[in-house]
Parts: structure tokens; sequence; C-alpha cells
């Protein structure tokens, strides 16, 4: 009976030590995908030691910008959701005919779609497209220039609207500014920065027609989007676009396969419309693209940020809850660390001052620098509570996120998505990333020396 009891004490202690080892691993593994909101979460309870909590913390919290940043995070993941912007990008891929023209679609694609659904985004949907379709137009040693330019195009895209990234959408709420006023501020950055990606495309990618018939992508025999080589990618797996034939009809907007089964490389997506979208899509389409307005009108301030809320919550719930569980959590979390963090030092005199008087020095370049370490989104956050040049603060960190890989966090998505595709690569990825952030970087720079923005 004694050997029976220690035997199961053992067992006790074992099972313990199990469920210890797998909580670290969790824990480990959240810290690493979340290494910014740990970052941001330990150094806003260190500041609760120097400011105990009280009634004055919830000032601290900038609710409305939150809000309006669930709502877009939400809407958008609706229309990636119906396949949409999917869609469109291999459509208008399917259109190139030469490697100079796939790279400056591709590129593009990341640029302007940037600045209506966020640089995350454009990259999360367009870089899985771009890393099949490179491959099959036989462009894989363009990978990392393309991946690249991808990249640099969705920071500096997004930077030229209010609802750009994050970090513009705060700052643009903080500092009351017009839209008018923001889009002529970021107006000059912007239109070079397209001329500078154009530039390179032309300059750096050969005008070879395309491999074969140029082809990157059919229409699975099911009738839906499919890419052949994203079957053991995870990284490379993009959302289908739901292309279905309206009910009791053929699906007559189909392409014709050959004889083989196959399906032309390019006609087949040419041939596409968005006619073959079924009745349930098209009202959900028609109700994100009323909520999208919705959410500019809030951005406006035509529209109260709580009746957004409301419409949001309600529409999304009873359309798609799943979509709730998409929305970047752990981004509204670290803003609300921030923010308590950011309060907590305006409340220490001694160091508000001395923060204070080092970013008013000069706000851009220190947002600029912040954002190599930190990443431009919490720079911006940490930078607001000591400074008002909002307009040096919102050059900054858009330009800030041109750089080192975690100058802006959406930076990673791409890296994670060519590593997992070609993790052979990684040395020359970061290379050539480098190397042209801080090329476009040097020249944004001088350009913002130029209109005596330093």
């Amino acid at each position: 009976m004694l050997d029976d009891g220690v035997l199961i004490f053992y067992l006790m202690i074992e099972m313990e030590n199990i469920s210890l080892r797998s909580a670290v691993r969790v824990i480990r593994a959240f810290a690493a995908r979340e290494t910014v909101l740990v970052v941001a979460v330990a150094a806003a309870l260190a500041s609760c030691a120097l400011v105990p909590p009280d009634a004055g913390y919830a000032a601290y919290v900038d609710w409305h910008t939150l809000a309006l940043l669930f709502c877009l995070m939400a809407v958008v993941s609706g229309f990636r959701s119906l396949g949409v912007l999917d869609a469109a990008g291999a459509w208008l891929v399917a259109r190139a005919r030469t490697q100079r023209a796939v790279a400056g679609v591709l590129v593009g694609l990341a640029f302007f779609a940037s600045m209506a659904v966020t640089n995350d985004v454009a990259l999360i949907t367009f870089v899985p497209l771009a890393l099949v379709v490179l491959r099959r137009a036989g462009m894989e040693g363009r990978m990392c220039l393309v991946a690249t330019l991808m990249t640099i195009a969705a920071n500096l895209g997004s930077m030229f609207t209010p609802v750009g990234n994050p970090q513009n959408l705060y700052l643009f709420t903080a500092s009351g500014m017009g839209v008018g006023e923001f889009l002529q501020l970021m107006g000059p950055y912007t239109a070079a920065s397209g001329a500078m990606l154009a530039l390179a495309c032309v300059l750096r990618v050969r005008g070879d027609e395309v491999r074969g018939a140029g082809g990157v992508g059919r229409f699975a025999s099911s009738g839906g989007f499919s890419f052949d080589d994203t079957a053991d990618n995870p990284a490379m797996q993009v959302p289908p676009a739901r292309w279905t034939a309206p009910q009791g009809s053929a699906p007559d907007c189909m392409p014709a396969r050959s004889a083989n089964g196959a399906s032309p490389a390019f006609s087949s997506i040419e041939s596409a419309s968005l006619e073959c979208f079924t009745v349930r899509s098209r009202k959900r389409l028609a109700m994100y693209g009323v909520l999208f307005a919705c959410c500019l009108a809030a951005v406006l301030g035509v529209l109260d940020v709580r009746v957004l809320l409301a419409l949001v919550l309600v529409s999304v719930s009873l359309s798609d809850a799943s979509l709730l569980r998409r929305v970047d959590w752990g981004l509204l979390a670290t803003f609300a660390a921030l923010f308590v963090f950011v309060g907590n030092m305006g409340r220490v005199p001694v160091l508000h001052e001395a923060l204070s008087a080092a970013v008013g020095g000069n706000a851009l370049l220190a947002a600029v620098g912040g954002s190599q370490v930190i990443s431009n989104v919490p720079a911006a956050v940490l930078l607001s509570g000591f400074t008002n040049q909002w307009q040096a603060l919102i050059v900054g960190t858009n330009l800030g996120g041109l750089g080192t890989l975690i100058a802006s966090m959406a930076s990673l998505i791409t890296f994670k998505a060519v590593m997992v595709g070609r993790p052979g690569i990684r040395g020359r990825y970061l290379l050539v990333f480098t190397a042209w952030n801080i090329a476009f970087l040097a020249a944004l720079l001088a350009l913002a020396v130029v209109l005596g923005a330093v």
C-alpha cells in the first residue's frame, strides 16, 4: 500500500512538472509572438510603482482612437473574408506580361491598397500572392527584391491617409488636424515614395517576358480560385476568393479548360468576373462597404464613434461573428498599456521635463530614431506624451517605419512569409531589406530637410 501511495505521489509530481513545462512553452510562444505587447505591459506595470493606480488612470486611455481602430480592423477583416482583395490582386497581376510589369503591379497593389486597408492588411493579403506569382513566373531570383519593395510600398503608401496605419489614426485624432491638412502634409513624401518605387522596378527588374504563357493561377475544378504552389506552405496560403455561380445557373463566368483539365494561366483570371459572387456575398460586400464609409465618417468627425461602434458590433455579430476573433486585440492592448505608461510618466515632473526636453529638440528625428528600436506605433504613443509637435511626429513615425526590420511591425509579416517559403535566403533577404530601407529613409529624410521639416 505504501508503494502504491509513493507511486501516485510521484505521478502527481510528474504531472505538475509537465503542466508547468507546457505553461512555460505557451508563455514563451506568446512573448515571442507579442513582444511589443509584453514590453508595453511590463512598462505600464513598472510605471504603476511610481504612480499608484487612482481615478486619474481612466483619463489616460484614448477610448476614441481604440474604438475607431477596432471598427476599422473588424470591417477590413470582413472584406478579407470575402476574398475581394485577393481576387482583385490576382486579376490585376494576370494582366502583366513582363517581369517588370509583374513586379510593378505587386508593388503598386501594396502601395495603393495600404492607403485604405492599412499596411498590415495589404501585406497579409498580397505577399502570399506575390510569392506564388514570382515562383510561377520564373522570377524566384527577384523574390527578395520584390518582397522588400512591397514592404516599403505598404509602409510608405499607408502614410498618406489617416486610416493607413495605426499611428496615423492615433496622431490624426490626438492632434485635431483636418483631413486636408494631413493629406497636404504627407502628400510630398507619398509622391516621392511612389516615384522612387516605380524607378526601382524599372531599373532593377528586367522587361523580359514572363516564362511560358505567363501563368500564375488557375481556377480549381470546384470553382474556387486557388494557387497550386500554396498547398504545403501555410505562409503562402491565401483565403480563397469565393467565386460562386448564382444558384440555378451555370458558371459561365468561369474559364474554359483544356482537354487535360488545365486552364490557361493568365486568361483564367482575366475571364473572371465579379458577377460570380453569390447574392449573399454581394450583400455582405455592400454591408462592409457601408460600414467602411461609416468608419471614414467617424474619422472625419461626422459620425459619433459610439454610434459607429454599435453599428459595427451589431452588423458583424449578426453576419459573421468569427470576424471579431480576427481583430488584432494585441494591438489594442498594446495601445492601452502604452497610454497607461505615458500617462504615469506625465505625472512624474522630473521625468516629464527631461523627456520633453529630449524630444522637443527635434521631434521628427526623435520619432525616426525611436521607431528603429521600439517600432513606430509605440514610438508615436510614447513621444506624443512629451511634445505637441504633431506634424513632426506624423512625418517622423512614418519615415521611421523604414530602417530596421522592427521599425514597422508590418515588415515582420513579409519576413515571416518569405522565411517559411524560402528559409535558406534569410541572410540575403535581411541584407536586401536593410539596404533598400536605408536608401529610402535617407532619400526621404533629405526631402524632409528640403521641405524644412528637420
